[in-house]
This record gives structure tokens, C-alpha cells and sequence, in this order.
């Protein structure tokens, strides 16, 4: 209500302006850094008579911390009690809602497959919300940016806490200015992983005007997993120039003294209001109250979820006592009715054995055997005998107390309610998860081993298994809960090795160290992932039986192996063998495995200690492990393929894919292989570049980089860059495949891995194909055995240099089982050597006396390098045209020579005939002519003594024959003549 007007007309009459009805505000700075102080009116309030503008203060003033720029006289004051103030910084520490001047803004970036409006429809419940203390983001694969634009008169900076801890997600914080450009202090705009249930905090510098925040998350969904959203409290501002009034204090927290730079929480059982100056206290017989709580909240009836039982040290007697406690905090009335009383205490039972490796020296406790003893836990130690060495680790497997070397704790992201609890609680012959504070809280569970080696007597050893840690577990839930196993590495990063999702029978895991280095592994158990505080799932609980850790650093021994003895020595004290070397058993003196054959790392004692390379495999000089020098033979059926696949050791790559999730998500396999590693050194290298480091940075830094794989085959999920719209394509969850070499043959099956025939399509050649098998250590709840890897090697000479890898077309992964990978490379580089059988000879014409010979390859040709083609060979010759006149001379010659001589006896025969004729009728003219016979008839009685005798008639070619064997004889047809004249001549 105006108190003083002025009339200027009949009808407007105006009011002077009072102080509740405008405030004070600076102008903008000039290019000199001036400034004036204006009075605004008041959103919908009308009035006259404003002050007018004075100078103001310069433009970086700000006043401290706990103060605040007092408009009216341009004076800092301290902030009341009940306030606080920051100086010249803002602080968002409440997120009971999403604080003014914040924004949510999701979008789906993968425009890939299907409608992008669609996809955009499908985030628009996508959103960053808040939880109270903190504000969490999304938990699908959406892309969802927190957003808040600040305006500073000076440099300053940005600090905010976060949790970040799933690689499926990505999150970034980066800076823009008012033209949408990043700014050049977040260009590592990737934030670092923070350990499971640890907050991480990031700050970045920011330059004087304007800059807007971003918090981005977009999440990576390869399978039915939800990721684990990132939260982020304590978004604390600085570089504002003034701050003209002070911040009230949340509920939950107060400030007592004027002047203050923060509120403190409220202590157990009391509570605050909004700018609170105290705490109340809660009548705490009837409500109670967490720590920072904003008001009481009234005791329920005590149930079973409320107090759980421990059994307590050993006694003298050897005896234990069950003990019931309370939760605490204790919420819960036992004086309602229908509530439950605290069972009665002290039941006596006998007390588990010592864990192996430890005695009972007639206390109540458990004491580790000394050096060079040994115990199964029921035994007093004792030495091992000459010859042998005790077997370091650990065994726990009876918990009656906590190791020493174990610790439980509990922890909740949104609070700290459980702070202080003890996560863990023995139970006899097994640990279970206690009961914590809240469903959502983490019991973890941590041992430490400072770090691994292997016996005395393999100290050179260079294997890829230093030692291994084996835990028998079962997790029993209701709800969706989750039993992680994480490995943190020289206390650096702690990583999730493996998980468990709901309930799980009784089983065994095992997890391989390689590395010599200070590890904590660490069990974290939670029985729901969700914001609220409460207690329904108290009896959901992970036990684990037993933990046994081989070759510890510090460790007990519960047994003794053979170890060997210098030569001069009687005693039992070992000495190392040198690498390579394994134990002989007459003598216990070091003696070096045969030639391509490595040293086992679990056995060194015998000559079975050394066990046989793969075929088409050597061992290295250590007799640590068996690689391939790119070279195969291959001998069957008189036949000999040699084989040199040198060209290809470098690493080869392939992109398979891409692939889609549930929601659309494109995104491609990635593999790098090693086909031969340099001497059993892996080369493939596989890394998340999430962190914008570049691979050679990442090496030179540290080996124990998380993201950073080497193996012979190792694998990467890549996300393109058009996928997310990123700037770059991302690499994410690497893995090795294979990390042990096993051999190379043409056979289809080595150690128990087959090979489907029929993945890939038949070889068009007969050579035959190459199978290069490979193994890896890691072992995976859905890979018992690990993982193994074939790539065949196949010969293509339309395939030069490297040539073409490939997977099953059925198999668009790798693998159809997710536990056996299988390759193709197609190469001429796969080709086997060239031999003599190889090519052929080709003689050339008769040329002017000579004569030459090529060599040319068969065809096709399925071989390379090896014997070479001879060169060209010439010898002299006789040319052709001479041979062809002497030929047709001989034949005319024979010829004329045939007809001449037929003609000569056929005439020669017609000449015999004809005297033969004529002889005949001569003979018998003459006879008759006579005068001493009355008549030419033979008389009675008289005998014809004129025979006439023909001879057979021979044909032309026995003529000829005749002629051939008596050249100077004629052949006639004789007549033989038989008469008295004749035989009287």
C-alpha cells in the first residue's frame, strides 16, 4: 500500500516507492571497470520516487567468505546465524529438487536405426534427479546434460563431488561459452572412475563472462545390465563478484555463530529446519533420528530384521558363545505390542579349528606358524623335512574372528547412517553380510595381500600365473541384489572383476594374478540399488565358506613342497633354480627342461614338471613359455608343407558388425591378434579411450592402467562416432581373449578345443589350412574353463600382403558360445612355401641348332616363396627341317623300291608259268611220236612208270621270301618224269 502519493492528473496517481518494493542491482562494466548501482522495481510493483544511481564498487570486488555485499551502503556484513556464505562463490548442496537456474535437456544421439523423433520421444522421461544429497543421473542409454549458466565478473573455478564407478557409462563435464564453443580448460573433459562407494571430486578453472556448465552421461547398454548412474553433489562456484545476500542452511544442518562459510549437520537424534541456528532433540523414547535428519521419525515395533548374533573369541576351554546384539542404530520399541525381545545370550559351542597355517598355543586365539613350519590348523607346527620348502598363502576357511589382515566396513553413497557398522560378521564356518543400516548400503568386505611370488625354487620363473585366489560363496536375496568381487592394484584403482546378480547356489571362483604388486580385493554386497532408507530385506545376505590365496608375500604355510638343494649342502635349506629349471627327484638338484617344453607353475618337482609345446611351438629360453616363430610343417601322404606366415606377425585387426542394442545403440566389435608375439611377449594391445590418453602416454605411465590390455588376442566394444555424437569414436569394455599360445597345426582339435568345420566356408584350394590355438586364464562365471581362441590361416593367392580377416557370418562376435572365438585370415602370405612339385618344364623349338627350356609355376598357383623357379636352360639340337628331308627321301626311296620289286616278280612268275606250260605239251607231243609203241595206252599189267609230281604252288609273298634267304637259286615248279627212256638216259 502507498503511504505518500503525488497527484499528477485526475486520473493516475503514482506512489513513492518504499524499500520493500524495489532492490538494488549493478549494472554491467564499462570498458573503464566501472560499474553504477541501480534500485530495480520489484516484479508487478508500480511506484516513483526510486534512488537515484550511485557509483558502485569496482567490478572484481568480492567480499569473504561468510559475508555478503550489503546492497543499500555497498558494505560486506557477516551473514546471521542460521546462514552462511561462500564470499564470492555459490554452493548447490540441497537436492530436494533441482535447484533454480539448473536444467535437464536428453536427447538420444544414435541416429543409426529407426526414427530419430522416435528415439527422442523414448528419453523424454530421461532426466537427471534429485536424491536429497546428492542429484543422480540417468540409468538408460539416453544422453542427458545438466545444464547451469553462470555469469562471472572474474576468473574463478567449478568444484563439484561425484561417484562415478560404470564404464557403460560415459560421463563428461565441459564449458561453453555464450557462442557454444567449448572452452580450452575442459578439453579433458572426460571425468576418472571413482572407486565402488568412494567420492571423487574434479574442479576446472573458468574465465571471466559467460559459461555454461555441462554434466553429460550417456549410457552403453550391450546387454539386459542397467547402469549405475553417476551422482554428483557440492556444485560449488567460485569467481562470482558478489554475493548479495546469505544462503539459509538446509534442513538437517544449522549455524550457530554469525558469519559462517557453512552449515554443520545435525547430530543422532535430532533434527532442523530450513536456517536452522540449533538442533531440537527428538524424544527419543518414542522417535528417533539419523544423522542430518530434517525431523523425527516415530520408533517402530522391534522384529527379527532388527538384531543379528556374532559368536565371540575362543576361550580357554576351547569353547565359543553365541552372542545376540541390536543393530545399530537401535530404531525399534520392544515395550509395543507384537514387538521382539533380544534372544538370550551365551550358548557355548566348541570353537572351529585354526584356519591351515595356524596353531592354538593353549589361548584363545589363533597364532600364524613361523618361518619354515607348518599346521593344518588342528596341529602343532613343525618343520618341513629336508628337501622341501612350506607352500606360503593363505587358507581361511573356519571364522570364529576376522583375520588380521581383513577388515569390514559399511558404507552408503547417500548418507552415513552405517558409518561406523561393521559390514561383515563370522558365523562359524562361514562369513556372512551383516545387516547394515539400509537396504541400499555396501557391506564390503577387504583383504590385503602386499604381494605374490612363486616358490624358491622357479624365482626366475616369468609366467603368466604368479598366484590365484579361490573363494567359495552363495548369495541368498529376495530382491535384486548384488555381490561384486573387485581387485585394486597397488592401491591405485579398484576394479570390478566379477559380479552376481540375485540368488546364486553354493560355487567356487577363482581369479589368476600375473602381476607381482600390493593387492586388495575387496567383496561388496548390496541388497538393492535404490535411493530410499529402509530395512525389508534384512534377511537377504552373501556368505563365503572359505578364501584361499596361493604364493602370498606374507603367508602361512598348511603344507610343504619339494624344493631344491644346493650341491654342497646336507640341510634342508633351498636354493632357487634358475629359470627353466625343475627338481630332480633322486637327487633334488635343479636340472633344465628339455628342449621345447615349459616349466609348470603349480608343479616343479619331476620331470613331469616340464610340460611339452603345442606342435608348430618352441619354448622361450626361460622355459617360462612356448611361442611360434610363424613357422608350420606339415608332412602326410609323402607329401611336405612348409609354411611361413612371418609377414603376417604384425598385429592385425578387425572390425566385425556393427550391431545394435535393445534400444538401437550402434556399435561394432573390435580385435587386434598377435598371431606369433615376439618370442611369447603378447602384442595386441586393446584400451578404453574414454580418458582422451593417448596409448603410448598410457604405457610409459603405468602397467597398471586399468583400461590397458595385452594379449595375443584381445577385444574392444567401439562406439562410433556418428553413434553418440561424440567427436571421436569411444572404446569400451577391453578384454583378452587369449594369453597363452597352445600350437598351430592342420588338425582340427588341440587340447580338448575343437573346431567347428563348419563356421566357415570350404578352402577352394587343397592346400590345407593352418589353426592357430590359443588360451586365456581368465575365468568368467559363464567360461569355467576360460576362454580359447582359433584363427585358422587359410592360403588365397587373390589375397595379397595381409590379406582378409574374418568371423562366422553365424557368429557376427566371434563366437557363438561366448566362450570360443573363432577367425579367418585369408592371405597368399598363408600359402605354403614353394617346392619342386610346384612348377613344370616347357621345351622351346629347335631353333638354328638350339633349344630352350622354361619353368613355369603350376596352375593355380598355391604357394609362395620357398624354392624358386629355375632360369632358363639351352642346349643344342638338330633342326627339324634336315630330319624331315631325310625321312621323306627314306620313304620315296622305299616306295619306288616295293613297286619295282613286285613288278619284277610278278613278271618273273607270268615267264615260269608259261615255260611251264609249254614243257608239258612238248613232253607228251614227243611221246606219242614214238615208233616203238603200237599204241601210247598202258598195256594190262604194265606199270606207269611216268609219274608226273607238281609241286605247291607258292604265293607272291613266299616268292618273295624265297628270294630273300637264296638270292642266287631260282625257284621253279620242278616235274618229275618217270619213263624208260629216262631212266635208260
Amino acid at each position: 500500500m502507498c503511504l505518500i502519493c503525488k497527484c499528477y492528473d485526475e486520473t493516475e496517481t503514482l506512489c513513492n516507492c518504499l524499500q520493500t518494493d524495489y532492490h538494488f542491482e549493478y549494472t554491467e562494466c564499462d570498458s573503464s571497470g566501472s560499474r553504477w548501482r541501480v534500485a530495480v522495481p520489484n516484479p508487478s510493483v508500480e511506484c516513483s520516487g526510486l534512488p537515484d544511481p550511485v557509483k558502485g564498487k569496482e567490478c572484481t570486488f568480492s567480499c569473504a567468505s561468510g559475508e555478503y555485499l550489503e546492497m543499500k551502503n555497498q558494505v560486506c556484513s557477516k551473514c546471521a546465524e542460521g546462514t552462511y556464505s561462500l564470499g564470492s562463490g555459490i554452493k548447490f548442496d540441497e537436492w530436494d529438487e533441482l535447484p533454480a537456474g539448473f536444467s535437464n535437456v536428453a536427447t538420444f544421439m544414435d541416429t543409426a536405426v529407426g526414427s530419430a523423433e522416435n528415439k527422442a520421444d523414448s528419453c523424454n522421461n530421461s532426466s537427471w534427479t534429485p536424491r536429497g544429497n546428492y542429484i543422480e543421473s540417468n540409468r538408460d542409454d539416453c544422453t542427458v546434460s545438466l545444464i547451469y549458466a553462470v555469469h562471472l565478473k572474474k576468473s574463478g573455478s567449478v568444484f563439484f563431488e561425484y561417484q562415478y564407478i560404470d564404464n557403460n557409462i560415459f560421463f563428461e563435464f565441459f564449458i561453453q561459452n555464450d557462442q557454444c564453443k567449448e572452452m580450452e580448460s575442459t578439453a579433458d573433459k572426460w571425468v576418472k572412475l571413482t572407486d565402488n562407494g568412494e567420492w571423487g571430486s574434479h574442479s576446472v578453472t573458468l574465465k571471466s563472462g559467460s559459461n555454461i556448465l555441462y554434466w553429460r552421461t550417456t549410457g552403453i547398454l550391450m546387454g539386459s545390465k542397467v547402469v549405475k548412474p553417476v551422482l554428483v553433489k557440492n556444485i560449488t562456484i567460485e569467481g562470482v563478484a558478489y554475493t548479495s545476500e546469505c544462503f539459509p542452511c538446509k534442513p538437517g544442518t544449522f549455524s550457530d555463530k554469525p558469519g559462517s562459510s557453512g552449515c554443520q549437520e545435525c547430530p543422532r537424534n535430532t533434527y532442523s529446519e530450513k536456517g536452522a541456528k540449533e538442533c531440537i532433540k527428538c524424544k527419543e523414547e518414542i522417535y528417533y533420528a539419523d544423522e542430518g535428519s530434517s525431523a523425527c521419525i516415530e520408533r517402530p515395533p522391534c522384529t527379527s530384521k532388527d538384531f543379528f548374533q556374532i559368536h565371540t573369541p575362543c576361550d580357554k576351554e576351547g569353547k565359543t558363545q553365541i552372542m545376540y546384539k541390536w543393530i545399530e542404530p537401535k530404531i525399534c520399541r520392544e515395550d509395543l505390542p507384537d514387538a521382539l525381545t533380544l534372544p538370550p545370550s551365551g550358548e557355548r559351542k566348541d570353537c572351529p579349528p585354526c584356519n591351515p597355517g595356524f596353531y592354538s598355543n593353549a589361548s584363545s586365539s589363533c597364532t600364524p606358524c613361523p618361518q619354515g613350519t607348518f599346521s593344518d590348523g588342528t596341529q602343532e607346527c613343525r618343520a618341513c623335512p629336508a628337501g622341501t620348502e612350506p607352500a606360503l598363502g593363505f587358507e581361511y576357511k573356519w571364522w570364529n574372528i576376522l583375520p588380521s589382515n581383513m577388515k569390514t566396513s559399511c558404507f552408503n553413497v547417500g548418507n552415513s547412517k552405517c558409518d561406523g557398522m561393521n559390514g561383515w560378521e563370522v558365523a562359524g564356518d562361514h562369513i556372512q553380510s551383516g545387516a547394515g543400516g539400509s537396504d541400499n548400503d555396501y557391506l564390503i568386505l577387504n583383504l590385503h595381500i602386499p604381494g605374490f611370488k612363486p616358490p624358491t625354487s622357479v624365482t626366475g620363473a616369468t609366467g603368466s600365473e604368479l598366484g590365484r585366489i579361490t573363494f567359495i560363496f552363495e548369495t541368498i536375496c529376495s530382491a535384486d541384489c548384488v555381490l561384486y568381487f573387485m581387485a585394486d592394484i597397488n592401491r591405485k584403482n579398484t576394479n570390478v572383476v566379477e559380479s552376481w546378480e540375485r540368488s546364486k547356489e553354493k560355487q567356487s571362483y577363482t581369479h589368476i594374478i600375473s602381476k607381482n604388486a600390493s593387492f586388495t580385493f575387496t567383496w561388496a554386497f548390496q541388497r538393492i540399488n535404490e535411493g530410499q532408507d529402509s530395512r525389508q530385506f534384512i534377511n537377504d545376505m552373501a556368505k563365503i565358506y572359505s578364501i584361499t590365496v596361493t604364493n602370498a608375500v606374507d603367508g602361512v604355510s598348511s603344507s610343504c613342497r619339494a624344493c631344491a638343494l644346493g650341491s654342497e649342502q646336507s640341510g634342508s635349506s633351498c636354493v632357487p633354480c634358475p629359470p627353466g629349471h625343475y627338481i630332480e627327484k633322486e637327487t633334488s638338484q635343479c636340472k633344465e627342461c628339455p628342449a621345447n617344453t615349459f616349466l609348470s607353475i603349480h608343479q616343479v618337482y619331476g620331470r613331469e614338471a616340464c610340460i611339452p609345446c603345442g606342435p608348430g611351438s618352441k619354448s622361450n629360453k626361460d622355459h617360462s613359455a612356448c611361442f611360434s616363430d610363424c613357422t608350420v610343417s606339415y608332412f602326410k601322404d609323402n607329401q611336405s608343407l612348409n609354411y611361413d606366415f612371418s609377414n603376417l606377425s604384425q598385429v592385425g585387426s578387425l572390425m566385425s558388425g556393427p550391431s545394435f542394442t535393445s534400444r538401437g545403440t550402434k556399435f561394432f566389435h573390435f580385435f587386434n591378434i598377435s598371431l606369433c608375439g615376439n618370442e611369447g611377449k603378447k602384442m595386441a594391445i586393446c584400451t578404453d579411450n574414454i580418458t582422451d590418453v593417448t596409448l603410448k602416454d598410457m604405457v610409459a605411465e603405468s602397467e597398471d592402467f586399468s583400461n590397458f590390455v595385452g594379449a595375443f588376442v584381445c577385444q574392444s566394444t567401439i562406439i562410433p562416432s556418428d553413434s553418440k555424437g561424440f567427436r571421436t569414436a569411444l572404446a569400451l569394455q577391453s578384454n583378452s581373449l587369449a594369453d597363452r599360445f597352445l600350437g598351430a597345426t592342420v588338425e582340427t582339435t588341440l587340447e580338448n578345443i575343437s573346431i567347428k568345420t563348419d563356421l566357415f566356408p570350404p578352402s577352394p584350394s587343397k592346400v590345407p589350412d593352418v589353426h592357430f590355438f590359443y588360451k586365456s586364464s581368465t575365468v568368467t562365471t559363464s567360461c569355467e574353463n576360460g576362454r580359447a581362441t582359433v584363427v585358422t590361416m587359410r592360403c588365397n593367392p587373390n589375397k595379397p600382403d595381409q590379406g582378409e580377416l574374418s568371423v562366422p557370418s553365424s557368429c557376427p562376435a566371434g563366437t557363438c558360445d561366448g566362450c570360443t572365438f573363432y577367425f579367418m585370415w585369408e592371405s597368399a602370405e598363408a600359402c605354403p612355401l614353394c617346392t619342386e612339385q610346384d612348377y613344370h618344364e616347357i621345351e622351346g623349338a629347335c631353333k638354328k641348332g638350339f633349344q630352350e627350356t622354361l619353368y613355369v609355376w603350376n596352375e593355380p598357383k598355391h604357394c609362395i616363396k620357398g624354392v624358386p623357379l629355375p632360369e632358363k636352360r639351352t642346349s643344342t639340337c638338330e633342326t627339324v627341317d634336315f630330319w624331315l628331308k631325310v625321312g621323306a627321301g627314306v620313304g620315296a626311296f622305299t616306295a619306288v623300291l616295293l613297286i619295282a620289286l613286285t613288278c619284277y616278280f610278278w613278271k618273273k612268275n607270268q615267264k615260269l608259268e608259261y615255260k611251264y606250260s609249254k614243257l608239258v605239251m612238248t613232253a607228251n607231243s614227243k611221246e606219242c611220236e614214238l615208233p616203238a609203241a603200237d599204241s601210247c595206252a598202258i598195256m594190262e599189267g604194265e606199270d606207269n612208270e611216268e609219274e608226273i609230281v607238281y609241286s605247291n604252288k607258292q604265293s607272291l609273298l613266299g616268292k618273295l621270301k624265297s628270294l630273300a634267304t637264296k638270292e642266287k637259286d631260282d625257284h621253279f615248279e620242278s616235274v618229275q618224269l618217270k619213263s624208260s627212256r629216262s631212266q635208260n638216259i
